[in-house]
């Protein structure tokens, strides 16, 4: 926001007094008798009009000049700090399986997935997403972006099998690493959600877990559907390994309560400061002043007028 001010207002009522003294104190000089001198006067007469203009301009450049004057911005300075997210989701066959929201029975597991998330995507806004997509492999559905509107569309093309029926979350959560250790961001985070039991990976789960615990990286893991569908142990390990906490989802509501729950925890940084700019343009009207008493000085001694 921009504010025009004088930073000594006062000095702008010195101008009064240049009048006063300009109406009522005319300067003394020595008079000579000259014949004919209103013929003479006549003649300079739109010359010291001139000076007198000049002498004015001056007179009232030089004292805004001195008042100061200033313009004033403030604004906020917000430093956000987010993090690097990356979502890593089952897409196994088991996740076609429906009644998983008991407000509509005929949704899959992944088609409440997909909403639930999105809804998570869309309240990280100072975050980078990124999504991988597993089942028998893994793959990387989006890497790391701000884009939310474009990571909300490749959310939605995502469909159980399409990265086969079987479950390599030990894959998944390497590549998700591998991605994630590439960032520069001071906060990473990734957050596992599986329906199922690792049958699949090529990487042993011990070796995974050593890849967790020697990184910087938290890891949330959410196990979804009954107690008998996912390895409870197995993703509470991972979770431990990872400094993150391991959750359990049986319905729409509490897979939604989970993500609230770790939008709380991993709230973004904001400062805030007041910063205020002042930008002072007496150097404008000062300009003006000696300028407009140059050609003063110049008209005066050039023509002879008083």
């Amino acid at each position: 926001m921009n504010q025009f001010s004088f930073q000594y207002p006062w000095a702008l009522a010195l101008i009064l007094l240049f009048w006063i003294c300009g109406r009522y104190c005319p300067a003394r000089t020595q008079a000579i008798y000259f014949p004919h001198v209103r013929r003479l006067l006549s003649v300079h007469a739109h010359k010291s009009r001139w000076l007198e203009i000049l002498k004015w301009i001056g007179i009232i450049s030089l004292l805004l000049a001195l008042a100061s004057p200033v313009l004033t911005n403030e604004y906020k300075e917000i430093k956000k700090k987010g993090r690097d997210i990356m979502l890593v989701i089952d897409s196994s066959d088991s996740m076609n399986q429906w009644g998983f929201d008991p407000g509509d029975p005929n949704k899959s597991k992944f088609d409440v997935v997909k909403e639930v998330v999105g809804d998570f995507i869309d309240k990280r806004k100072n975050d980078r997403i990124g999504l991988i997509n597993f089942a028998s492999v893994a793959f990387v559905a989006s890497p790391l972006t701000f884009e939310k509107d474009f990571l909300r569309k490749i959310l939605q093309m995502q469909e159980p099998g399409i990265a086969g029926k079987r479950t390599a979350i030990n894959d998944a959560l390497l590549q998700t690493y591998n991605i994630l250790s590439k960032s520069d961001a001071k906060s990473k985070i990734a957050i596992l959600l599986t329906d199922g039991i690792d049958n699949a990976s090529r990487i042993s789960f011990d070796e995974i877990r050593r890849l967790i615990s020697d990184s910087d990286i938290k890891l949330y893991t959410i196990g979804i559907g009954s107690y008998r569908d996912f390895d409870a142990p197995y993703l509470k390990a991972l979770a431990q390994a990872g400094h993150g906490r391991f959750f359990a989802a049986s319905d729409r509501r509490s897979l939604q309560k989970i993500y609230e729950a770790i939008d709380r925890l991993e709230t973004s940084k904001i400062k805030s400061k007041r910063v205020v700019q002042h930008r002072y343009l007496y150097i404008y009207p000062l300009f003006v002043a000696i300028l407009a008493w140059l050609f003063f000085i110049y008209l005066r001694s050039a023509k002879g007028v008083e």
